[in-house]
């Protein structure tokens, strides 16, 4: 698929750098500043709505650098990761050895989100719809629906008036060549899908700032 070539180019290439330093503690400029401050909350959100994860078997699609699967393992969860880039991969395997030591939790390898594999109780996709259509993104949900026995996690750029002005990617994350084509999506056409699929929103979130936008969706069978 085009898009995911796309996607794997680029944050193993000059996307990792950028990123790297943004979900770090590195000096960055206002916008990477603001980017990061957004993300932060969209993983707190996540940690806040699952409580005490002691035990459960939680599959962290799309993990980046470990931002959230770190934390989830700090507190107990058993934490299986992938990222689609390899350089995402390392660098979150880096961060494992700093905060927790030697320890094989979580468990982070390279994978397609669509080859993921297993069964989980939780399972959770932060920031990566926006790098994708629509019709990829649901595909793509579908899959990771398959893989949850009980409850989903996921964030995506929402489809607004607002944001729809925003016609170009340098709007939301500025920097000649330096991201991925920003995508929108409808919430109403994804959670139309997901109930088809028999899941349910039970809980949402809207994190924005001046240049992070994110709904958060929480679902349940």
């Amino acid at each position: 698929m085009q898009e995911k070539t796309i996607v794997r180019d680029y944050f193993n290439s000059v996307g990792f750098e950028r990123w790297r330093r943004i979900y770090g503690e590195e000096e960055v400029n206002f916008v990477q500043k603001d980017i990061r401050l957004g993300h932060a909350r969209t993983v707190e959100t996540v940690l806040q709505w699952l409580g005490d994860p002691s035990g459960l078997r939680i599959c962290d699609a799309g993990c980046g650098v470990g931002s959230l699967s770190l934390p989830l393992a700090a507190r107990g969860a058993q934490v299986f990761a992938s990222d689609i880039s390899e350089q995402m991969v390392s660098e979150a395997r880096r961060r494992q050895q700093i905060e927790l030591g030697s320890t094989d939790n979580p468990q982070f390898w390279v994978s397609d989100l669509e080859e993921l594999t297993g069964e989980y109780d939780v399972v959770i996709c932060l920031d990566v719809m926006i790098h994708y259509p629509e019709a990829d993104a649901l595909r793509m949900l579908r899959h990771l629906t398959r893989l949850a026995r009980s409850r989903l996690i996921f964030s995506f750029a929402p489809k607004t008036p607002w944001l729809t002005l925003l016609k170009k990617v340098g709007e939301f994350f500025p920097g000649s060549s330096k991201t991925t084509r920003a995508y929108q999506h409808r919430e109403a056409i994804l959670v139309s899908q997901l109930t088809e699929w028999g899941w349910k929103v039970q809980q949402r979130q809207t994190i924005r700032s001046r240049f992070y936008f994110a709904w958060l969706l929480d679902l349940v069978r």
